[in-house]
């Protein structure tokens, strides 16, 4: 059954590319009222609302340069979108990155360990703490979906850095389940398997230049898993058919 988003005013975070693009236009397509998309790649950002625009015919897509790991970016941005749709309903937090793969522990760079973990983990800290303000003033709360993954949760990583950011961002969902008031806020993570990202694709690149295992490497790119399938997964979770819904989701 398609999502219902009708009336809903939504901030998309990473809806340049990947999962949040597809995600972004898939809630136009189930109706959502209106879209933030939140991004720094500024032009596929803008590409991204040009095909929500022309898909519903209206301005119901604006896009905003918000660095995730950075307060101030996060609260304008925030606040910015808030004023724009007159409120937000649901938070679909995708914006992440992968860094540091296949770099052993001991000579693993803390900055980049530092670089992901702020976008990570402090980037969906910030933006929670941004839009349950908004929510909590508002009578119908809303929903909050964040991004967590295999690596970290059920399994490894081919990074520290990101298996630890990703582990702690479900860590930080559950928190955040038991101490908000889930009468009003519904929140939950999805955590997608392999899937045909940008961020994926050049992991998956550096595996290859690694091992040079082309056969591997092959089969890999044959069993990743299309954008849209896990879009049609979030834009579910958003909508209110999947209101009793609890806990993380997984996909392959």
């Amino acid at each position: 059954m398609p999502a219902d988003l009708a009336s809903k005013r939504i901030i998309i975070t990473g809806a340049a590319t990947g999962i949040g693009r597809a995600t972004a236009i898939m809630a136009a397509q189930c109706n959502a009222h209106a879209i933030a998309i939140f991004d720094v790649d500024d032009t596929a950002a803008q590409e991204t609302a040009n095909s929500i625009n022309s898909i519903t015919g209206t301005t119901s897509a604006r896009c905003w340069h918000v660095d995730i790991a950075d307060r101030a970016s996060v609260e304008g941005g925030v606040d910015a979108a808030a004023s724009w749709m007159g409120g937000i309903d649901v938070l679909l937090h995708f914006a992440g990155i992968l860094h540091g793969a296949y770099e052993p522990i001991e000579s693993f760079e803390e900055a980049t360990w530092d670089r992901v973990l702020d976008i990570n983990l402090k980037g969906t800290y910030l933006i929670a703490k941004q839009v349950v303000t908004h929510m909590n003033a508002q009578p119908n709360g809303g929903t909050i979906i964040t991004t967590a993954s295999g690596a970290g949760v059920t399994g490894g990583s081919s990074s520290y850095a990101y298996g630890a950011s990703k582990g702690a961002v479900h860590g930080f969902t559950m928190v955040m389940q038991r101490h908000i008031d889930m009468s009003k806020i519904r929140v939950q993570d999805i955590a997608p398997g392999r899937v045909r990202t940008p961020l994926v694709l050049d992991n998956l690149r550096q595996q290859l230049e690694k091992t040079g295992d082309q056969a591997h490497y092959d089969a890999e790119i044959a069993n990743l898993t299309d954008p849209v399938d896990v879009a049609k997964i979030a834009t579910f979770m958003a909508s209110d058919e999947a209101k009793v819904m609890r806990g993380p989701v997984f996909t392959r």
